[in-house]
């Protein structure tokens, strides 16, 4: 089966920028502002307009005077940029102790961080990380979409691994120095995004199965292009009903880092015979459509739209919640099936298989 990715693009609406400083936006629309085109499988989402959300609608984040961009791109083929690790300059760190606050926290130069061996990271897989995208305009201001969704999905996850999480305001602040810190390995527009990886895990020692007296939050960086070699073109997807993604009760809802090393053996299987990626059942009739290995389904058919109910084993993909927005407001019918049969799959030749900015 084949099924498109989506895409943000056409980001639009900024003041003009100051010449020695990328003004940093972030865009939380609400439905009325959003365009959406159904066509041939694919979403093109248009953000019109900037709206303030919760105080942040228009910031810039103050950088500390030392950082050095030694110039306005950095020296990459950004016309054949895939969807890798590019080393970028900083990152940001702070920590949490026992009392639960984390630090104020600040910008350190890329690279390898101090772990302890006895970690509840490395001992019991206690953390969560995040995925988010800055993009350039062409007058050269940088654009966030919904930090603050990211933000409070993390607070869920770090509920549900008993791990403290940043307050939202630390979080999308520290994006934001993570951004401009980095701004020269911002893509050209058109050319990609800059993938913002948020990190938040369990760093302190512990030796009997408890949660982590020290918790580590981190961000860092890096340019890509699509997530799939296809870019916009149809994938193909295997549907999967040996290996399963999530089981009722575990932590499949949440971003926990165990739940991506559990498929890399059914995507190696997939990718093996040809496949983009797996589209996943559900672990105990093995028959209902769930979600694929990094992103959420929908099955489109005439002017209905349907995709799997958020019930503990389907990540609530932000995404997925902006497609949805869009598509009421443009008076298509969404169907939350729960569960969605198997049968639906000879409709998913016309589904839109959404990439989530892991």
């Amino acid at each position: 089966m084949d099924c498109g990715t989506a895409s943000l693009g056409a980001l639009l609406a900024a003041a003009p920028l100051p010449s020695q400083r990328p003004r940093l936006l972030l865009f939380s629309p609400p439905p009325s502002t959003l365009s959406i085109q159904i066509r041939n499988r694919l979403y093109s989402m248009s953000l019109l307009r900037l709206r303030k959300a919760r105080g942040m609608g228009r910031c810039e984040a103050s950088l500390a005077s030392n950082y050095t961009q030694t110039s306005e791109f950095a020296d990459l083929d950004w016309e054949n940029l895939g969807f890798g690790l590019v080393q970028t300059d900083y990152m940001y760190t702070t920590k949490c102790g026992p009392d639960g606050n984390f630090d104020k926290g600040g910008m350190v130069p890329f690279g390898p961080i101090e772990m302890n061996p006895a970690s509840g990271v490395l001992n019991y897989g206690q953390g969560l990380f995040e995925g988010l995208k800055a993009y350039r305009k062409t007058d050269g201001s940088i654009l966030l979409f919904r930090p603050m969704e990211n933000a409070m999905r993390m607070q869920t996850g770090a509920e549900r691994m008993c791990m403290p999480a940043p307050p939202v305001e630390q979080f999308v602040d520290a994006v934001k120095q993570t951004v401009l810190a980095n701004k020269r390995w911002v893509p050209p527009t058109g050319k990609g995004s800059l993938y913002i990886r948020p990190l938040l895990v369990g760093s302190g020692a512990v030796l009997g199965l408890a949660p982590a007296p020290e918790y580590t939050f981190l961000i860092f960086a890096s340019p890509v292009g699509n997530y799939f070699k296809e870019g916009l073109a149809p994938i193909n997807l295997i549907v999967e009903d040996k290996f399963h993604r999530a089981t009722p009760g575990g932590t499949g809802g949440v971003k926990t880092i165990g739940n991506y090393a559990s498929v890399l053996m059914a995507q190696k299987i997939a990718k093996e015979k040809g496949y983009s990626d797996v589209l996943y059942l559900d672990a105990v009739e093995k028959k209902y459509l769930e979600e694929v290995s990094s992103c959420n389904i929908f099955v489109v058919k005439g002017n209905v739209i349907s995709t799997p109910a958020i019930k503990g084993t389907i990540l609530p993909g932000i995404t997925r919640k902006s497609i949805i927005d869009v598509a009421l407001s443009k008076g298509f019918q969404v169907l939350f099936v729960n569960p969605m049969n198997r049968k639906s799959r000879s409709l998913c030749c016309r589904s839109v298989c959404l990439d989530s900015f892991l």
